[in-house]
This record gives C-alpha cells, structure tokens and sequence, in this order.
C-alpha cells in the first residue's frame, strides 16, 4: 500500500513539474560555450563576431545602455585596439547638453539605447532570461547547466518555424523556444547575414552562438575574474581546513593522552 501510494505521488509531482515548465516556455537546447564551467573563458575572437552581429543586425532595433564601450579593450572581453574602439565609438552619435548638439561617441559612452520601448535593451538581456528549469521549485537543471540565458537567446534566433498569423493588426511569428510559441519580432537573421573577416562560418546557428556570446560578455564582463577568485578562494579555504584540522590535532594529542592515562 505504501509503495503504491510512493508511485503515485512520484509520478504526480513528475506531471505537475512537466505541466509547471510547458506552461513557461518552449523548448530551449544546450549550447556548449567556451566560457562555461570553472574554468571556462570567452573566446576573445568569438566576441568579435558577436559584436559584428550585434552592430550589423541588432543594434537597428535594441540597444546596450549599460556597457560602456571602452570595455570593448578589455582584456578578457573582446580585446579590440584602442583605436579601433575610439573608431568604432565615433559613428555612434550622442546628444551633449553641453554643446546643444549631436557628437560623436567616444569610448567613455556608453553603446546607445533604442527609442523603441517595445525593443527590450539588450545589456543585461542573457542574465534576464532563464533557459533552463529544473523540476518545478528546485533548479536543478540550473544548478548543472547554468541559468541558460546564453541558450534562451540562441533558441530564439534559430526557433522560427516561417509560420505567422496576425491578431489586432499585429504580425506573430512562430517560435519553439519563445513561451506561448507565438513572438512579435520578425526573425533577425537567416544565415549569412554578416561576413566574418576571419573567415568563420556565417551560418545561422553560427551567427546566433556568437552573439549569444557577446551578450553574455554584456551582462558579465567580470565573469572570468569572479570565476578565478572564486576558485582561489576555495583552494585556500581547503588548504586553511587543513591546516586548521592538524593544528587541532596536534594541540589536542597531549590532553588526550593524559585523559587515557588518568
């Protein structure tokens, strides 16, 4: 009776888990990136054509208010020249209070945002979106793949079935990863829409990997250096453990001797 009763708890929670991540969202794939796990790292050259996605193709509809362009040098993050990041800051434009007049960026702005407010801003976009969930309540999925906001953004872009339907005089298009599988943005990219001046691949899965990329440097510039720290800091407190347990031991052996003795 107990073991009935176990079976069918078990499988109820299965249903209600599976229902609870259906009604979410669609169907999100793992991506293995270069930058995943504890001692991952962005590929630097990944980065660049993320960014080169970025300006060609997604910089017409959203922006990157948060990220200052001068991180486009940093080492660790796409690692451009100086002059190329004060040539690529000077043909975006920003408005100076000061002057009462356009200007050219320079490094110390910021990439400009989008006046579309239907556009969301895409700083922050691969941490804001979770692409993975475990059963419902737990995370696990999170805790052995990451957050998956890098997967969220590549399922979208390679989701589009070529389905649409209209409703209320908007156009909707069909998308397996985009929760109620119906999304108001046309599709992006197609393959082949930048060429790559190292010669990589311009496929659409390629292409969508890479900006994924980009975004997730976006969001977490210091990813790598958090990660560093963070596993030197487990090092030394295992090796501190260590030391901590054997100093006890040694401190502690005299007392311990003299209470065997007594």
């Amino acid at each position: 009776m107990l073991k009935k009763l176990a079976i069918t708890a078990v499988a109820a929670l299965t249903l209600s888990a599976g229902g609870a991540i259906a009604a979410e969202g669609g169907h999100i794939h793992d991506v293995d990136f270069s930058f995943e796990g504890p001692f991952g790292k962005f590929d630097q050259m990944q980065l660049q054509r993320g960014l080169q996605v970025y300006t060609e193709v997604c910089s017409a509809c959203h922006g990157m208010k948060f990220v200052p362009i001068r991180t486009l040098a940093d080492e660790g993050g796409p690692a451009l020249p100086e002059d190329q990041v004060r040539a690529y800051a000077a043909q975006l434009e920003i408005y100076d209070p000061e002057l009462d007049d356009m200007r050219p960026r320079t490094p110390a702005d910021h990439f400009p945002p989008h006046g579309d407010p239907n556009a969301p801003d895409l700083s922050l976009m691969a941490k804001a979106r979770a692409g993975f969930h475990g059963p419902y309540g737990s995370g696990i999925n999170q805790f052995v793949k990451g957050i998956g906001g890098p997967e969220y953004i590549v399922s979208i872009l390679t989701g589009y079935t070529g389905k649409e339907k209209e409703e209320a005089g908007t156009t909707y298009y069909e998308n397996t990863a985009f929760p109620g599988g119906w999304i108001a943005m046309a599709p992006p990219l197609s393959g082949e829409d930048v060429e790559f001046a190292d010669g990589h691949s311009n496929e659409l899965h390629h292409e969508a990997t890479d900006v994924a990329a980009f975004l997730m440097w976006a969001a977490e510039p210091k990813m790598m250096a958090r990660q560093h720290a963070g596993f030197v800091a487990v090092l030394f407190l295992s090796i501190l453990s260590v030391l901590l347990y054997l100093t006890n031991k040694r401190l502690w052996a005299p007392v311990k001797k003299k209470a065997k003795e007594a």
